[in-house]
């Protein structure tokens, strides 16, 4: 799957010590429910008992790579974070979407909003999907925006609280459905 400026390729077991360091970077930890350290052995898990069966959709988020000075060539692509669907669930068409830019200097590029319509287009293209919802922790504002950019919207009416490192946090929920997507691609083929 591809958008101007990123493309999206499926995870692979090769990529673990990558998922394992971005996960495990502070900027990324603190903006997750669960905060605990990630391991190797615990990503293995997730991947043969989550992505291998279905019930997690999950790529890693590609990008143009700067040309090499050195070397006078260029890189095709660099990996800098990782977009999913987990708890898909196929009877009820929903599931719940998460994301992670685990390189630093990616951050703040509009990559994780087109990562996020990307997704969509997977989730309600491909999968079939009838919803799917995030959740994010409330001083997360750039994730927020990001979101609401990727055609998200608020649910009021659901809110959590966790205990984390940093102490009481609010959790925040979104959600768009297959209605609300369709018409955004809509609008967006119509300009």
């Amino acid at each position: 799957m591809s958008a101007e400026n990123l493309y999206l390729r499926p995870i692979t077991p090769q990529d673990t010590d990558r998922i394992v360091a971005w996960r495990n970077r502070d900027f990324v930890r603190k903006n997750f429910i669960y905060q605990k350290p990630f391991t190797r052995e615990g990503h293995e898990v997730w991947l043969k008992e989550q992505v291998e069966p279905g019930h997690v959709a999950q790529f890693i988020i590609c990008v143009p790579a700067a040309k090499d000075r050195l070397r006078k060539t260029e890189s095709i692509y660099r990996e800098i974070g990782s977009v999913y669907l987990r708890d898909i669930d196929r009877e009820a068409g929903e599931a719940e979407y998460g994301i992670f830019i685990g390189e630093s200097d990616a951050l703040g590029r509009g990559y994780g909003t087109q990562a996020a319509k990307l997704m969509l287009d997977y989730g309600f293209g491909t999968l079939g999907l009838k919803k799917i919802f995030l959740r994010f922790l409330e001083d997360n504002a750039k994730a927020l925006r990001s979101y609401e950019k990727a055609g998200f919207q608020m649910i009021n009416s659901r809110r959590e609280t966790v205990s984390l490192e940093q102490g009481v946090r609010e959790v925040l929920f979104m959600e768009i459905d297959y209605d609300t997507w369709k018409s955004k691609i809509e609008e967006n083929l119509s300009i």
